[in-house]
């Protein structure tokens, strides 16, 4: 899209038809709110939260390997972060290893078990989501994926 394009589209909110509960954010957050309950439901029995599932994910896909980067990754409050990982580690399911090159820093993976749950977690976080696009064909779920990764890109 050409520049000139962009200065003459017209912008999606104005203060007439700005409503922050239909608006793009407010149904975002709502989502956002409705599936994190629905995961933790589905997890229940599984003995873990939806932001646990969040750390052993990222763990797992090499997106962090330290409580500094899971913080930074998911907006976690480092002493929360860190009593999250206690409650992990003393379930067998991440433990920390001395960084090879900083006393300070101690590097998270997953124990065997909490990689013999995760095909589990991960089944169980697809459930929830397939449950939320009941009533959507493919195409719809991969349109709406790069819509996001395109407001993300704006961000």
């Amino acid at each position: 899209m050409s520049s000139t394009e962009t200065a003459t589209r017209k912008e999606v909110y104005d203060l007439k038809s700005y409503d922050p509960k239909r608006s793009i954010g407010g149904l975002l957050s709502r989502v956002k709110l409705e599936i994190a309950a629905a995961l933790d439901a589905e997890l229940a029995p599984l003995d873990i939260t939806g932001a646990q599932f969040v750390i052993l994910m990222s763990i797992a896909l090499g997106e962090a390997d330290s409580a500094c980067e899971l913080c930074k990754g998911i907006s976690y409050d480092p002493g929360a972060m860190t009593r999250m990982l206690d409650r992990l580690e003393r379930r067998g399911l991440v433990r920390r290893v001395a960084h090879p090159n900083d006393r300070r820093t101690s590097n998270l993976e997953l124990t065997a078990e909490g990689k013999a749950v995760y095909p589990k977690l991960r089944a169980s976080a697809m459930k929830v989501l397939n449950r939320f696009l009941r009533g959507f064909t493919q195409k719809e779920a991969r349109q709406m994926e790069s819509f996001l990764q395109r407001m993300l890109e704006n961000a």
